[in-house]
């Protein structure tokens, strides 16, 4: 497949939501490791703050998810739209399901969907912005400082 063809084709987006949600649970957040997923410069906006960058986005995640002993994020109805071949980019949205496991056991839960901006890389597509819109919870949230 030639960089035009592999620049139209977005099918590897809901493989690269996957892997996202894959890393927070494994908390497979090592330095240098985000790019995997977003570009230098993505804008995160969640819940407990929003940041720039991608090391930035790295920590937020490793804060947001420190006060919990394990975490699942299911994605389901990756939606690509808004695809720009000329310009290389694509905006996606899926529902997702977030499951906080506390070190009692106890359990807060979040349903929402989540929004995103993607660039093509030479490495394939990255996000370049992510937005988590909670709709539900479920449980106790954390007390984490706003970012």
């Amino acid at each position: 497949m030639d960089d035009i063809t592999q620049a139209i084709d977005t099918s590897p987006v809901p493989d690269l939501v996957h892997r996202l949600f894959r890393a927070l649970d494994a908390r497979e957040l090592e330095a240098g490791h985000m790019g995997r997923f977003v570009t230098e410069d993505v804008r995160m906006e969640t819940p407990v703050g929003a940041g720039q960058g991608a090391e930035e986005a790295r920590r937020g995640a490793l804060e947001a998810l420190a006060p919990f002993v394990r975490t699942q994020h299911i994605a389901s109805g990756v939606l690509v739209d808004g695809h720009d071949p000329g310009a290389g980019s694509a905006r996606a949205s899926w529902n997702a399901l977030m499951t906080h496991v506390y070190a009692d056991g106890t359990v807060f839960t979040v349903g929402g969907l989540w929004d995103a901006d993607l660039r093509w890389s030479p490495d394939g597509w990255r996000f370049s912005r992510i937005a988590v819109k909670p709709v539900w919870t479920q449980g106790t949230p954390p007390q984490v400082k706003q970012r």
